[in-house]
C-alpha cells in the first residue's frame, strides 16, 4: 500500500480546518436569511419594496463583513450565495420604490 492514510479533517459543515468559528457561522446564517428574505419579497410583490430593500442592504453589509473575517472556503461560499441574493433583492427593491419610497416626500 503506497498511499498514506489521512484523517478526515472535513469535520463540520462550515469549519474545514477543524476549529470552531462561531462569529463566522452566525454571520453566514444571518446573511443567508436576509438574502433569501430580500430576494423572495422582491419577486413576490412590488409593494414589499421597503422590506426587500432594507433586508437586502443589511444582508449586503453583514455579508461583506463576513467575507472580511471568514477563514474557510465553505464560509465564503455560503456568504457569496447570501450576498448575491441580498444584492438582487436590494436592487429590485430599489427599482420598485426604494428604502423610503412613499414614506418621505
Amino acid at each position: 500500500m503506497a498511499q498514506a492514510m489521512r484523517p478526515n479533517t472535513a469535520g463540520g459543515l462550515f469549519a474545514t480546518d477543524g476549529k470552531p468559528h462561531p462569529l463566522q457561522d452566525i454571520l453566514l446564517a444571518v446573511t443567508l436569511v436576509l438574502g433569501i428574505t430580500s430576494f423572495i419579497t422582491a419577486l413576490v410583490d412590488e409593494d414589499l419594496h421597503l422590506l426587500s430593500s432594507w433586508t437586502g442592504l443589511v444582508g449586503i453589509l453583514t455579508g461583506a463583513y463576513g467575507q472580511w473575517v471568514s477563514e474557510t472556503t465553505r464560509e465564503r461560499f455560503g456568504l457569496i450565495l447570501g450576498l448575491g441574493a441580498a444584492g438582487v433583492g436590494f436592487f429590485l427593491g430599489m427599482a420598485h420604490g426604494g428604502l423610503f419610497g412613499g414614506l418621505v416626500d
